[in-house]
């Protein structure tokens, strides 16, 4: 049965308005999820740079433990002494960007390490001990805090072949990230170059890895 030409000009005016209809409305949903969205980034936004415990704070006490390894090349020796250790350290934070740092360590870098012969070279250690003075600048980014440094100190060479123990000036240069688990508590990884200037023929480089374990407190 064919349709009328009144009916067919009726159902497609019906058409045309029910699309027209659906058109604005289907826009109006799109911009509604998109504001939606930008609203929900904005606000995780907010509540990440607003968080007080995942950022740098001058004032900030800062206080850890570091187990470590330690590599010290030797004049003379075809492989590096290497070994086992730990450190601690101490940090104020003179602004937010600055801290000043004091650390210490000590590493067993050849523990078997002996005047096995009365011709062994005598410049081969069993230990190396460290302690430093100096400055890190923090690169603060929310919760993960990188940070390099600078230190000056004394280091102390004993045992093995050394027929007495050494005291030598040096510089350390530092870089590392530590992870802000919340207001007290951090933990991070770290590396320290060592110059001892005084004997760098000697002694050309000590490179020590540290593990950091840290507890802070004040604001």
């Amino acid at each position: 049965m064919e349709r009328s030409p009144r009916n067919l000009r009726s159902s497609s005016r019906s058409t045309s308005c029910r699309s027209t209809e659906e058109g604005p409305r289907s826009g109006a949903r799109a911009a509604t999820k998109k504001v939606a969205a930008a609203c929900a980034a904005a606000g995780l936004a907010s509540t990440l740079l607003a968080a007080p415990d995942a950022r740098a704070i001058e004032r900030q006490h800062h206080l850890g433990l570091a187990p470590a390894i330690g590599s010290l090349r030797i004049e003379g020796k075809s492989t590096a002494s290497t070994g086992i250790g730990g450190g601690i350290h101490y940090a104020y934070g003179l602004t937010d960007q600055w801290n000043l740092s004091l650390e210490a360590s000590s590493v067993v870098v050849a523990a078997k390490q002996k005047q096995d012969f009365p011709d062994s070279p005598r410049n081969r250690p069993a230990a190396v001990d460290h302690g430093a003075l100096g400055v890190t600048y923090v690169i603060d980014i929310l919760r993960w805090v990188p940070y390099v440094g600078l230190g000056g100190g004394v280091y102390r060479l004993a045992g093995g072949t050394l027929e007495s123990p050494l005291i030598l000036p040096g510089l350390s240069l530092a870089a590392g990230i530590d992870y802000q688990l919340n207001r007290q508590f951090a933990v991070g990884v770290g590396v320290r170059q060592h110059l001892m200037i005084s004997k760098m023929d000697t002694y050309p480089s000590y490179t020590t890895a540290l593990l950091r374990f840290e507890y802070m407190w004040g604001y």
